[in-house]
């Protein structure tokens, strides 16, 4: 039974750093969201049309006192944001308090852990509720090294990754896993970050969280338990940052170690720097990224358009721009869905060559 949950974003909803609450209101198998605490400017509005125009029946609520009038019976509150370092912003505490004082267990996907913080958990302990840090590493003992055994997987394994940090990796994987599962095609999504788990997906590990040695092995034992365990006919990899971001690069572990012998790439055409800081340097382009891809062995089957700073009009064009001169689906996820790319995900199961 899912767990009745609001999701703290307290003014940072309409950006990118509220991307957990974004995930979690585009859909969630664990938790039933009940609303999102935001500022007042949001308030009163559904969180789903703020997001992307679609109504999901999730209203945005000025502060927890109104969230929790009006939705006595949830019990847990989710930290909707990825904040630059992973600090719990001040302001979010005094309200973490405040929903513990109520007896809502608190989830939280920041590298800064509650459980460090000395009267977050004597409050919790008086009130019978529990502290969940998504991003605490795993002891030692419950690590895997990686085997090499991945290498004997018959089953397609295609990466999901991207341009740039916040790009809509964790979403277009998604979607191919929802596109798939409507032709009955049976399909699993390894999760790489904590949106994905809160989301509800059975298989994977916190990459950013997890020690260097062991990356590789994680890795490898979430898609082989995966395969053994329920047999999907594809797996997609939810991919992290990007392969040339220098505040972390990231990605050639899920085509070398994940043995992704397929891509879809996301990209933003209106991005110009890395995490749009211009000291950090000029994306590069999508032909230059298509080739050190393929380099490593993986062959890139789509592209995927983070349409941000585009009117619907402009994404139609670009898409239609960059399937001419690339001669690859280009997906336009948020506009289109993904189903276009199901009759090439069909001959990845069936063995054709791509």
């Amino acid at each position: 039974m899912k767990k009745l949950a609001f999701v703290l974003t307290n003014g940072l909803y309409p950006t990118s750093d509220a991307k957990t609450a974004h995930g979690l209101v585009r859909g969630t198998e664990r938790f039933l969201i009940t609303g999102v605490i935001d500022q007042q400017a949001t308030a009163g509005k559904d969180a789903g049309v703020i997001l992307d125009g679609i109504h999901r029946s999730i209203p945005i609520y000025a502060n927890l006192e109104d969230a929790w009038e009006a939705h006595t019976e949830t019990t847990v509150l989710v930290i909707g944001v990825a904040t630059v370092g992973g600090v719990l912003p001040t302001d979010m505490l005094v309200i973490i308090k405040a929903a513990i004082e109520k007896g809502l267990s608190i989830v939280n996907g920041l590298h800064d852990y509650l459980t460090d913080h000395a009267d977050i958990v004597e409050l919790a302990g008086k009130k019978g509720v529990s502290l969940t840090d998504i991003r605490k590493p795993k002891k030692r003992a419950d690590l895997h090294f990686f085997t090499g055994d991945i290498f004997k997987l018959p089953t397609p394994v295609i990466a999901v990754i991207g341009m740039d940090c916040a790009m809509g990796k964790r979403t277009t994987a998604r979607l191919l896993k929802e596109a798939c599962a409507k032709e009955q095609i049976k399909t699993e999504m390894i999760y790489t970050g904590q949106t994905g788990w809160l989301q509800g997906n059975e298989y994977g590990f916190i990459f950013d969280s997890t020690l260097n040695d062991f990356v590789s092995g994680e890795l490898e034992n979430a898609i082989l338990s995966c395969a053994r365990e329920v047999n999907p006919s594809l797996i997609f990899l939810e991919g992290q940052s990007a392969l040339r971001n220098p505040s972390g690069p990231c990605g050639l572990e899920f085509l070398i170690s994940g043995n992704a012998k397929y891509t879809v790439l996301v990209f933003a055409p209106k991005r110009i720097y890395f995490d749009n800081e211009p000291h950090w340097g000029k994306i590069p382009s999508v032909e230059s990224e298509i080739e050190i891809i393929e380099k490593f062995g993986s062959k890139v089957i789509a592209l995927a358009m983070n349409t941000e700073g585009c009117t619907h009009e402009e994404a139609l064009v670009l898409k239609a721009a960059y399937e001419e001169k690339l001669q690859l689906p280009v997906l336009a996820p948020l506009q289109k869905g993904v189903s276009e790319l199901i009759p090439v995900l069909q001959q990845l199961i069936e063995g054709n060559k791509i």
